[in-house]
Formats: C-alpha cells, sequence, structure tokens
C-alpha cells in the first residue's frame, strides 16, 4: 500500500478521482484506497488506468477503472452509473483532471519587437491558437465543473461529504508562457470558493489544492533534458522556490487526508492549500 503520513478511517467510503491516471492522480487514488475508501480512477487511458487498479488490487485494496472523458457529461453519467451499481453512492470528488495545451503556450517569456518578424520561428502573444486555449480552458475548468454537477449529487443529505479541486500556483501567479492554463486554474480556484459556499447548506465542503512544482509526465520534458539534467526553466523553478527542490508526489497526500477527514478539517470550507516548498511566499529578493 501507499506510505499515508497519519490514519484516516475511509471504511465504506467511495471516491472518485478525475484523471486518475496520471502521477498524481494516481498517488491520490492510492491514498484513499490505503485508508480504506473504494476507488474509482477515472481518465482517458485504459493502460493506465489499469495500472493503477492491479497497483491497489495488489495492496488489498478496492478499485475500478472507467476510461472516461471529464467533458462529456453522457460518459461521466455513464460512469457514475457503474460506480453505483459497483461501489454505491459518491462520498469523496477528487478532481484531478487537467493539463495545458503547446497552442497556448508562448515561445518565449517576453515579447520583443523583432519577434513579430519571426512569426515562422516563434509562437508569440498573437499566435495562440484559439482551438489550442479553449481546450485547456474547457479541461481544467469545465473538466471540475461537470464531474462535479454528476456526482456531487450523491453527496446531498450525507455526513462527511468533500470534493477537493486540484488547482495550481498558477492560480496565484500566472507563470510566463502559459497565458491559458494560469487563467484555467485561477478559474478552478475561484470555482472552489464559490461552490463551497453554494453548497454549504447541504453539507458538502469544497477545498483545493495548489499543488507547486512536481516533475509530472506532462511537464518532465519542460524540466529536464534527455540526460536528466535540470533545463533552464527547471533551474529558475528551483531558484524561486526556497526549499530549492521540486515536491513529491507523496507530500501531497497529507493535505488531501486533512481536506477529507471532517474530525481533522469540518470547519474548513472554500479554501485552496499551497504545497509549494515556499513559492508563493518568496518574493525573489
Amino acid at each position: 500500500m501507499t506510505q499515508i503520513p497519519f490514519e484516516v478511517d475511509l471504511t465504506g467510503k467511495v471516491a472518485v478521482v478525475t484523471g486518475g491516471g496520471g502521477v498524481l492522480g494516481s498517488e491520490f487514488s492510492k491514498a484513499l484506497a490505503t485508508c480504506g475508501a473504494k476507488v474509482a480512477v477515472l481518465g482517458l487511458s485504459e493502460e493506465k488506468l489499469k495500472k493503477v487498479v492491479q497497483d491497489i488490487s495488489n495492496s488489498g485494496g478496492e478499485a475500478i477503472g472507467l476510461s472516461v472523458n471529464v467533458l462529456e457529461r453522457e460518459s461521466l453519467e455513464r460512469a457514475h452509473e457503474t460506480i453505483l451499481n459497483t461501489f454505491g453512492r459518491t462520498d469523496i470528488l477528487i478532481n484531478g483532471a487537467g493539463g495545458n495545451h503547446p497552442k497556448s503556450t508562448t515561445s518565449k517569456e517576453f515579447l520583443e519587437k523583432e519577434d513579430l518578424r519571426n512569426v515562422d520561428e516563434l509562437t508569440t502573444f498573437f499566435d495562440l491558437d484559439p482551438e489550442g486555449m479553449r481546450s485547456v480552458m474547457d479541461l481544467n475548468f469545465l473538466g471540475t465543473l461537470i464531474p462535479s454537477q454528476v456526482f456531487s449529487k450523491d453527496m446531498i443529505g450525507h455526513e462527511g461529504c468533500t470534493i477537493i479541486n486540484i488547482s495550481s500556483m498558477n492560480a496565484y501567479t500566472p507563470l510566463t508562457k502559459i497565458p491559458v492554463y494560469s487563467g484555467a486554474k485561477a478559474a478552478v480556484s475561484n470555482f472552489t470558493q464559490w461552490l463551497a459556499v453554494h453548497m454549504s447548506k447541504v453539507g458538502i465542503r469544497v477545498n483545493g489544492i495548489a499543488p507547486g512544482f512536481f516533475i509530472t509526465s506532462q511537464n518532465e520534458k519542460l524540466l529536464k533534458t534527455e540526460n536528466g539534467e535540470f533545463t533552464p526553466r527547471a533551474e529558475k523553478i528551483l531558484n524561486q522556490t526556497p526549499m530549492n527542490r521540486f515536491g513529491e508526489k507523496q507530500e501531497l497526500v497529507g493535505t488531501l487526508l486533512y481536506l477529507i477527514d471532517p474530525k481533522s478539517s469540518g470547519f474548513v470550507n472554500g479554501v485552496v492549500i499551497p504545497v509549494d516548498g515556499g513559492f508563493s511566499a518568496y518574493s525573489g529578493v
């Protein structure tokens, strides 16, 4: 089983994790199963889902993997029906699906006049592709909102139910080159606050986690060279992170379990907690 920092009893609870096949989502899924929850691991890649479910099963946990597009309500509704028939109603929803798109990323951090003469070599702010930008906004924001619509109905009127949204450091201070991803994650943080207020009378707590910099399959090529050395962008991140390292995926588990456990955080609602090695606190001087 995955190592957990403290005991939280989730026996009898049903947890749904979107983006469950990813580096962070799989860690969340395994941690929840270790605490006794029955876990529905949702994602696009059947191969990745099978691996996560197998790891949980081998450790004595209960899990199913469901290939789902978080932007398609019908796909989510089918998954919801399967989960109801297999495990029962949902108690915990982790909205972990998200990501960026190359067509919504600029080539350089700063625009310079001469860049406009090199349109064949660079992607400037003016070249950002509307479809690429839309896909990023949809995946991160609607990919959080729509699953919340589908699965939160199960939670109404039941104790200990919660939604955890995965935001990002970009929501606080936008990173260079990725304006749309930063804006999308800011929308996730804002939505977390809105939904916490909206659901407060029906007993559903809604909070978020804003991870700092963790090396995942999505960003590894941006942060490491083929030789395994850090890229200049990775070095800039480390210089801006007081702890001077990247986070380890298991370092998110404690915050996740704290926010889920009503005994620990029963009066915590509408917050987004940074887990970032001090990145958000550091001014750079």
